[in-house]
Formats: C-alpha cells, sequence, structure tokens
C-alpha cells in the first residue's frame, strides 16, 4: 500500500518542482548576454536620455557605480531628481545630475545642448535612450507624429547639436537605442509624418528603422573623427514603454497574458546590458555603424540597407529639426 501511495504521489510532488526549475531557466535563458567585463569610467562625461525609470535609469546607475559622470536628460524633473538620488546614494558617487529635455519640443533639445555645453567642455558617451512607443495619434510641440518625432527627430538634433564637444572628446561614442521591430518597418517617403494615414504600431517600426538607418548614414559621415555610432534591440524588456499596449492593461491580460510574458521579457537590468557593452567594451573603440543585441553584433532588417531611403531621411530631418552637419 504504501508503494502504490509513493508511486501516485511521485508526479505530484515532484512535477510543480520540475516546472518551476524549468520555468527558472527558461526565464535565465531569456535574459540574454550581460556585459561582465570591468571598466573605469571616472573621468569620462556621460548624457543618458529617458532615464528617470527602466533601461535608462538602469544605465545610468552602473556608469555611476563606474565612476562616471552622467548627466540624466529626461522630460519629468520630479522623478529624474527623486531617481539621481537614489542612484548616488546607491553608488556614492556625486556626479549624477538632473537636467531637464523634452524630446517632443526642438527649444528644450536646443536649451538643453546649450546649457551642457556652458557646464562640460567633454562628452565621451552619448545614450540616445528615450522612446515612446504604440501610442495613439500625437503631436510633438512642432507639430511631428509623435512616435517619429521622439524616437528619431529628437535626437537626431541632441546628436548633432553635441557632435563639436563628441569630436572635441574623441574617442566618444553615441548609442541608439533601436529594436528588432525595424525588422517590420518601411520609411514612408509619400508620408512620414503620417498625416494621411496614421497606424500606431507601423509608425513605431518605422521610428526605429529611422534609428538604424541615421546610425548608419551618420557612422559615415564621422569616419575619420574617431567619434563612432551604434544602434542596437535592447530585447523585449519590462519597462513603461508597454503602458500604451491596452490589452496587458486590461483585467484579462493582466490575470492570463502578463504571468506568461514575464517568463520571456527581461528584467531592466538585463535589458541595459546590450547598451553597457557598446557604450563601454573596448573591443569595439573603432567599431562603427553597427548593430547589436544580446551583447552581440547583429545583422539588420533588409529595410535598413536601402541608401536611399536613408539619405531621404536624412534630408528630411534635416529640413524638420533646421540641424546640419
Amino acid at each position: 500500500m504504501g508503494e502504490i501511495r509513493k508511486r501516485v504521489l511521485s508526479p505530484l510532488v515532484y512535477g510543480p518542482a520540475l516546472s518551476a526549475v524549468g520555468i527558472y531557466l527558461l526565464r535565465r535563458y531569456m535574459q540574454g548576454g550581460q556585459f561582465t567585463k570591468k571598466t573605469n569610467e571616472t573621468g569620462r562625461v556621460a548624457i543618458v536620455t529617458g532615464c528617470n525609470t527602466g533601461i535608462g535609469k538602469e544605465t545610468v546607475l552602473e556608469l555611476a557605480r563606474r565612476g562616471a559622470t552622467i548627466y540624466m536628460a529626461c522630460r519629468d524633473m520630479q522623478k529624474c531628481e527623486q531617481a539621481r538620488k537614489e542612484i548616488v546614494e546607491a553608488t556614492k558617487n556625486p556626479n549624477v545630475f538632473a537636467r531637464e529635455l523634452d524630446l517632443c519640443s526642438m527649444e528644450s533639445i536646443r536649451k538643453f545642448a546649450a546649457g551642457f555645453k556652458k557646464e562640460q567642455k567633454k562628452l565621451h558617451i552619448l545614450i540616445n535612450n528615450a522612446g515612446v512607443m504604440d501610442c495613439p495619434k500625437m503631436l510633438t510641440t512642432d507639430g511631428f507624429e509623435m512616435q517619429i518625432g521622439v524616437n528619431h527627430m529628437g535626437h537626431f538634433l541632441l546628436t548633432l547639436l553635441l557632435l563639436d564637444v563628441l569630436k572635441n572628446s574623441a574617442p566618444s561614442r553615441i548609442v541608439v537605442l533601436s529594436s528588432i521591430a525595424h525588422r517590420f518597418g518601411s520609411i514612408n517617403q509619400d508620408d512620414l509624418n503620417s498625416e494621411e494615414s496614421y497606424d500606431r504600431k507601423q509608425a513605431y517600426c518605422q521610428s526605429k528603422l529611422a534609428n538604424i538607418m541615421f546610425t548608419r548614414e551618420l557612422s559615415k559621415r564621422l569616419r575619420g573623427t574617431r567619434v563612432t555610432v551604434n544602434a542596437l534591440h535592447p530585447g523585449v524588456v519590462n519597462t513603461e514603454l508597454f503602458r500604451n499596449t491596452f490589452f496587458l492593461r486590461t483585467k484579462l491580460g493582466k490575470l492570463l497574458i502578463a504571468p506568461i510574458i514575464w517568463i520571456f521579457i527581461k528584467t531592466v537590468r538585463s535589458g541595459a546590458q546590450t547598451t553597457l557593452y557598446v557604450a563601454l567594451d573596448p573591443i569595439l573603440k573603432e567599431v562603427s555603424g553597427q548593430y547589436f543585441s544580446d551583447c552581440r553584433p547583429k545583422r539588420v532588417g533588409s529595410a535598413a540597407l536601402d541608401d536611399d531611403a536613408a539619405k531621404f531621411l536624412w534630408t528630411e530631418s534635416e529640413k524638420w529639426t533646421g540641424a546640419h552637419l
């Protein structure tokens, strides 16, 4: 009788345990590549956009641990200052500063760049981290569709305004956060601003493709300057980017889908690893115009290789922002 009971209970006892181990191992695997090299960033100056939470905050935290001087460029100054205090307390690095930057406004971007140049003569790392995703049709202060406006145009202007400081600080690096979603995008040359029609997911994919094209085109224009620029896909990360995904905000989504997705998405710490790799790894000192994910080089989607579309995008970006290189 005891033997029979043992046979019956064994699956009930060991089944859940094995499932839990399997889920743990799968979640750990899904965290992707980790940047484990030790570097000393003392004396180096960095700007990180959109960093009061999520991947950006984790990036600033790690840069601060390594001794860098960091400017947190955020729209919400209350949240930015709170995040800054937490980072300073955790790292004991006082050289972390909160500065206002609203990528929805060309005026705000120009004001931020001018203010930074008054404070600093050096800039070694520019991380274009901020972004919006899957939002309803909205316009920036300057009339740009929100996703192309913030994700691409805002960072286009910011980068070009800071290029002189980056060149004077060379070797220096520009890091552009894109997404695997660029593979599903296309540059709508007839309606770049989505004025004729708007699809929120297609607009997001277009903006992430624009990030890749900007990276590749800027890399060509920076040859010989010792300023590198690379793009990356951080992975599917548990951040506020999903705040506009309606289904995940419903009761059904929270009960049924969110727990399953949790297994497959990265923590913010894991999501920041490729950013840190591209920004800091000595092996990438002279690498430019490339695309990375999970701390490895990856091939871009075919649309990102369209040089004519990239030149069109560059010309339009100069027109929209008034910035030239």
